[in-house]
């Protein structure tokens, strides 16, 4: 089963993470789950220009005032969720994104849970850099995505349809496992998804053989089914080719999906970045997004 005992929603005071609060009281309410508020405050050098920290009479001034400042904005934010164990409310300094993961990691939050951070008529092509950090560095499940300013109250928010994407790596039985069990936990569908990218069907302006194109689909599915089977997991199967992030976006809408699941890989401190696809999925993507 999917454990949820301790839920971390990084706060920057903005309607986005707003959104994040409301998804966060969701799971807490049916998990239980203590829910903290953390802001991180930057050095207080770094957000101010020299012009405004000359008011102040030292830095650790200027640090006392900002954490004071914070905390009462902290204080101000609506949590509150029946049956959870409680909330809890943080104010650390350092950089943002590192002391994020690291919290997470200390105090054993089993999941964090932040928008993406995209702005304007260009916000889908945009991932904030400090999510993006946190989707690299924690260790635990990070729910993110870029519509949770329009995240209604979480009395109404409802998980009925899991999608999972999986790459069918060696990672895509703990991202299987972790996506049947929360939807399980809900009573909630679940449809597994696999892009096969265009790389594999043609080549520049030239196509392969079409059967190639069945085969490789046929073959996704026979191991998708296999691992299914395996792991005792009943759930549908969408095999679609082309641009992995389209593809899934194109059947997370279609499946009419509340949370799509995927990979970032067994251990994303070992490798030089997040996986393109990764990235590009959060982006894309038309519902939440748990990045296992």
């Amino acid at each position: 089963m999917v454990k949820l005992s301790r839920i971390l929603v990084p706060v920057e005071f903005s309607p986005r993470c707003a959104g994040a609060v409301q998804y966060a009281e969701a799971l807490a309410a049916h998990f239980r789950s203590e829910i903290v508020l953390l802001h991180v405050v930057i050095p207080p050098m770094a957000s101010f220009s020299s012009l405004e920290a000359m008011a102040y009479s030292s830095a650790s001034d200027l640090a006392r005032e900002l954490f004071t400042l914070r905390t009462t904005d902290l204080a101000a934010i609506p949590c509150a969720v029946p049956n959870g164990a409680g909330v809890r409310r943080v104010v650390l300094e350092g950089d943002p994104a590192r002391v994020i993961a690291e919290y997470a990691k200390t105090e054993h939050c089993d999941l964090i849970v932040m928008p993406t951070h995209g702005y304007g008529p260009f916000r889908r092509f945009l991932l904030g850099s400090v999510t993006a950090k946190v989707l690299h560095d924690a260790i635990c499940p990070v729910c993110t995505g870029p519509h949770m300013e329009r995240a209604p109250d979480y009395g109404v928010i409802r998980f009925r349809h899991i999608a999972c994407a999986v790459d069918l790596g060696l990672h895509s039985r703990e991202v299987l496992c972790w996506a049947w069990h929360f939807a399980r936990d809900f009573a909630a569908k679940m449809t597994v998804l696999h892009a096969i990218p265009s790389s594999s069907t043609r080549m520049g302006g030239f196509y392969f053989d079409p059967d190639w194109a069945i085969q490789l689909a046929k073959g996704a599915r026979e191991r998708i089914e296999y691992l299914m089977q395996e792991m005792g997991i009943t759930a549908d199967v969408k095999i679609e080719a082309g641009d992995t992030p389209v593809a899934v976006r194109s059947e997370a809408e279609e499946t009419k999906a509340d949370v799509l699941v995927i990979g970032r890989g067994s251990s994303p401190r070992a490798h030089g970045h997040l996986p393109t696809n990764a990235y590009a999925i959060v982006r894309e993507s038309p519902c939440p997004v748990v990045s296992i």
